[in-house]
């Protein structure tokens, strides 16, 4: 009988995931006029800590690991595509990711990508021959846990001064903490 062919077994062995959200997950929410907000230039990208720790964690536990991120000031003008590119190209550069996937469309849209849809999520389970129901997404809003629960996801928000109201199938202090909870359930 035949060996198979490698790409043959990636497509019959769906791989896991972790989707991190970009702001308030991977670096510092700004705050303007008292409300959590992107950062608008390089200058204020400013990862959070233990970012890179925690996602080396993630990767050594066999997780594919993606950015999903909306970015509606882009559209709205108070991002420069300039700037979001630098910005992605710091992550690119100094986190392991696999992929990272924007979503610049504003609420009224109507897009499939835009969290709390599900199309970032599904378009890279597509694309990567990823499991969702294996997968898990961690973010800082609704919006995150709601992709999660819609893609089939399991869902975690990191506890933060304006998401109180946030549900998800956990709610932890940190990405450390986030880290822990995904690799304690492999065992």
């Amino acid at each position: 009988m035949p060996v198979a062919n490698v790409s043959d077994l990636v497509v019959r062995c769906p791989r896991k995931a972790v989707f991190l959200d970009r702001d308030g997950v991977i670096n510092k929410i700004v705050y303007r006029d008292g409300k959590p907000t992107s950062p608008r230039s390089i200058g204020e990208f400013e990862f959070e800590g233990g970012v890179v720790p925690a996602l080396k964690r993630l990767s050594a536990a066999g997780f594919s690991l993606f950015v999903v991120t909306n970015q509606p000031e882009l559209t709205r003008g108070l991002l420069t595509k300039e700037s979001l590119e630098m910005m992605t190209a710091r992550i690119a550069s100094r986190l392991a990711v696999e992929e990272i996937r924007i979503c610049a469309h504003d609420n009224d849209a109507g897009c499939s990508c835009r969290k709390p849809e599900p199309g970032m999520l599904i378009e890279l389970a597509h694309k990567h021959s990823l499991s969702l129901q294996d997968s898990y997404v961690v973010g800082d809003t609704w919006r995150d846990s709601c992709a999660a629960t819609r893609a089939g996801c399991k869902s975690i928000i990191l506890d933060r001064s304006y998401n109180h109201s946030a549900l998800a199938d956990w709610r932890v202090p940190n990405l450390d903490t986030a880290v822990e909870v995904i690799c304690g359930r492999q065992g």
